[in-house]
């Protein structure tokens, strides 16, 4: 007896069958890892039509080919079509099949698809090589698994063939059966070769549920401009990175717990969003929620869970179902996962991995220099931990990073009866770290929008218009979370009138700010003056514009210093004071300096009019030819640098 499984099939209204059979043989030939989550893909190798001879044997010849479909080969060897066709006769003296499998025969061509298996997990197993023939004539496709001997030709694994009909009862009814020719031979590995019962149970309902689904996909099929192989490598490096998380902690909390299921996550602030693709494949249920969707999103497909939301702080965004708030790198979420997490439920845990330095209320500000700015921070937010009753443990990742240390609560210092006195522990904590914000927001400088300065000052603010959330369920008003569309931070969106008009008005504000201060130029053997102006604070120069520029830098989110920066050619910014940069100076480039930096600065050269030569009142500080912008629109050359972005385009 070889059947392995048969399931019944409706046609309702007989436009599917048998058209959608082949679609669902198409997605199991080229995307197995949708029903064998023990696999990462398949790497189409070649694939082509094969005519029968006389008597159902089959023809050597190839009648057309495609090489590499799916955007992989086998890493390390080619294959095509010359490679199908040296297969087929190497197979053909190990045929015809066994029973109870439907021999090939009738009129028309079989079709042969060469794929390679590629199973997931560290060690991964050894690909495995598998030849697909399909017989439409018939209703079936073929599984003949291949082994190369010592002398590198190809043999039929026999015990593990397996066969797929397709058969018309009556009407609206059919049937799909598995059939293998030797079941009490299978052999069975748990990854490339299941066993048969799943094939008779799992792999076959999927297969008659894809069968009469009528779905045309909107999107182009995954990873079809990139190697299969390639990409699985890539996969199991990063679950390598991100083990400490799914293997180590998850696996071990099970076995201490006794649990057998997954844990279930939240991943607030996910970004790319691979964290959760990530989990998700790895069977925890769970979601990413960023205020932004990135591009990347539509490549995981479906089974990846990621939704574009902004996450304010407060009673409508908790997660009491949630085993696990994950903060990977999660901004201005970072302090707040510990709260998030203890007011979610008595067992919610959390993972934190600190980047950018953030409070309750908006940038992180510093209060003690015996640290370094990281370390303080770190201890703030295994403090939060503290404070909202978790025992916090840190650990140091091993990552290509230098923010690697990361912090886990995964169990409390108190009972569940001690809940609404640590709830209240934990709002004032916040409370102080708010009225600790509103005192150093009174000592900043109001026009640094860089620091955030803004979002600490607004504490009575709106949140933003698309949250429906009342003001009493909020934990912090006024809470600035990141916006929907990433802001430009270089002020390159000003236009370029009112950029010109600043940089003017601050370097003439410089100039004049204190006696002319002469500084001795030799060139060219004559001793001239020239004025290098006098520093000021960021504060000062502020002070000397009109609030209708102040107000417009910090709409555009990049601020006065930003725009002074950004003018480097004028401005040099150190230490929170402004200097007129004088290019006498400047260190000429180096040698040592790497070969595409010298070559953009060589091609760079007298590409731009010498704002110096063109305002200053005594000129450019430095002769026409040592000077690297153009003294006179006769000088200027075109950008070299624009020609080949054109060129590239």
């Amino acid at each position: 007896m070889g059947l392995v499984g048969t399931a019944a099939v409706r046609d309702t209204g007989g436009a599917a069958l048998p058209r959608g059979f082949w679609a669902a043989v198409r997605v199991w030939l080229e995307k197995p890892q949708v029903a064998n989550r023990r696999l990462s893909g398949a790497a189409v190798q070649a694939e082509g039509t094969v005519p029968l001879g006389q008597g159902g044997e089959i023809a050597p010849s190839l009648a057309s080919g495609r090489a590499g479909a799916g955007g992989g080969g086998q890493e390390g060897r080619a294959a095509g079509p010359a490679e199908l066709s040296r297969l087929w006769r190497e197979v053909q003296g190990q045929l015809p099949l066994p029973p109870p499998l439907t021999g090939w025969g009738g009129p028309g061509e079989l079709r042969a698809v060469l794929r390679t298996l590629l199973p997931r997990g560290r060690p991964a197993a050894p690909p495995a090589l598998e030849l697909a023939v399909q017989d439409a004539y018939n209703g079936t496709v073929t599984f003949l698994p291949l082994e190369e001997n010592s002398e590198g030709k190809y043999l039929v694994k026999t015990c593990n063939i397996y066969q797929i009909q397709l058969k018309h009862i009556k009407d609206e009814e059919w049937s799909i059966s598995v059939v293998a020719p030797f079941p009490e031979d299978w052999f069975s590995d748990g990854i490339v070769y299941p066993k048969l019962a799943w094939l008779g149970n799992e792999l076959l309902l999927k297969l008659a549920k894809w069968s009469v689904e009528q779905k045309p996909s909107e999107f182009k099929s995954t990873l079809s401009l990139i190697s299969v192989a390639k990409y699985s490598k890539v996969y199991q490096d990063l679950k390598e990175k991100y083990k400490v998380m799914v293997k180590i902690l998850w696996e071990e909390e099970r076995k201490e717990k006794g649990l057998t299921k997954k844990q279930s996550f939240v991943d607030l602030g996910c970004g790319n969003g691979l964290l959760v693709h990530i989990l998700n494949n790895e069977g925890h249920s769970g979601r990413g929620i960023d205020v932004r969707r990135r591009k990347i999103w539509d490549m995981y497909g479906p089974e990846t869970h990621l939704e574009e939301a902004t996450i304010i702080p407060g009673d409508n965004h908790l997660f009491p179902d949630t085993d696990w708030l994950i903060g990977n790198h999660s901004d201005e979420l970072t302090p707040w996962i510990p709260v998030i997490a203890a007011r979610s439920s008595y067992s919610c845990c959390y993972f934190v991995l600190p980047c950018c330095f953030f409070d309750f209320h908006g940038k992180y500000s510093r209060r003690q220099s015996k640290k370094t700015q990281y370390r303080e921070y770190l201890d703030f937010v295994a403090q939060v931990g503290f404070v909202c009753g978790f025992h916090v443990e840190e650990d140091c990742l091993r990552i290509p990073s230098t923010k690697r240390v990361s912090f886990i609560g995964k169990s409390r210092t108190y009972p569940p009866a001690e809940h609404a006195l640590i709830d209240n522990q934990i709002t004032q904590f916040i409370n102080s770290r708010r009225t600790r914000a509103v005192t150093t927001c009174d000592k900043q400088v109001g026009f640094r929008h860089e620091d955030h300065c803004d979002s600490l000052c607004e504490v009575g603010s709106e949140p933003p218009e698309d949250e429906t959330e009342t003001a009493g369920t909020i934990w912090m008003p006024g809470f600035q979370p990141r916006e929907k569309v990433e802001q430009i931070r270089n002020c390159a969106s000003l236009p370029r009138d009112f950029v010109d008009e600043v940089v003017l008005n601050v370097a003439k504000l410089l100039l004049s700010a204190a006696p002319q201060k002469s500084c001795s130029n030799m060139q060219g053997g004559n001793m001239n003056t020239w004025n290098q102006g006098e520093s000021l604070s960021l504060r000062e120069v502020a002070e000397h514009l009109n609030k209708e520029t102040l107000k417009k830098l910090k709409s555009e989110y990049g601020g006065l210093q930003t725009l002074l920066k950004s003018n480097h050619q004028v401005f040099e910014v150190l230490n929170g004071r402004v200097h007129i940069r004088d290019w006498r100076k400047e260190k000429p480039p180096s040698k040592t300096k790497p070969e595409v930096k010298r070559r953009l600065s060589a091609e760079a050269f007298k590409t731009r009019l010498c704002w110096f030569f063109i305002h200053h009142p005594d000129g450019c500080s430095l002769p026409s030819e040592a000077c690297p912008y153009a003294h006179g629109t006769e000088e200027l050359r075109q950008s070299q640098i624009i020609k080949k972005k054109k060129h590239i385009q």
